[in-house]
């Protein structure tokens, strides 16, 4: 397998490496010089990749994943006005992926409401796959550390499980 890093802002300086790729995974954060350019730079993703083999796997927010099994959004329950703008990025975004036609073949994964630098865990190389429902622990705690979040996006590309559909991890 091989691994290529590069810009969603030059995607022409990507097309030997996109052409042929079996999966192209956007880990981008509305964030800084991105703060008002990610939907765009999906919609230029899904337009170089519809109707090509290669999988578009999205990492997405918490904020996306239901509550509980049939709804609400944890989005939906309220957002603290600190989080700024990505949640609702994080929406947009699976509703842009759930728009496209079947010619795109895309997975989105949702973190654990505890995911980032500020609570990097240890890697156990285990998660668990709750579906489009936020995992938590028997103690309502929701978290995992970045190594085991990587694990199952990488388990993903190898083996894919999700078609066109969100997941969530944790442990």
């Amino acid at each position: 397998m091989t691994y290529v890093q590069g810009s969603v802002l030059d995607l022409d300086a990507l097309d030997g490496v996109l052409d042929g790729a079996d999966a192209v995974v956007s880990a981008i954060s509305p964030r800084g010089d991105m703060t008002d350019k990610v939907l765009d730079a999906l919609r230029a993703l899904e337009a170089k990749l519809s109707g090509t083999p290669t999988r578009l796997g999205v990492i997405g927010g918490a904020m996306g994943s239901l509550a509980a099994p049939g709804g609400p959004r944890l989005y939906d329950l309220g957002v603290p006005p600190e989080f700024g703008n990505e949640p609702k990025v994080g929406v947009d975004s699976l509703d842009l992926l759930e728009a496209t036609d079947d010619g795109l073949d895309w997975f989105f994964v949702h973190p654990p409401k505890e995911f980032g630098a500020w609570v990097p865990g240890e890697r156990t190389g285990r998660y668990r796959d709750g579906g489009e429902v936020v995992v938590e622990d028997a103690d309502g705690k929701s978290f995992i550390s970045g190594a085991d979040f990587a694990i199952a996006v990488v388990d993903e590309i190898e083996a894919p499980a999700h078609h066109r559909s969100r997941f969530t991890v944790g442990y």
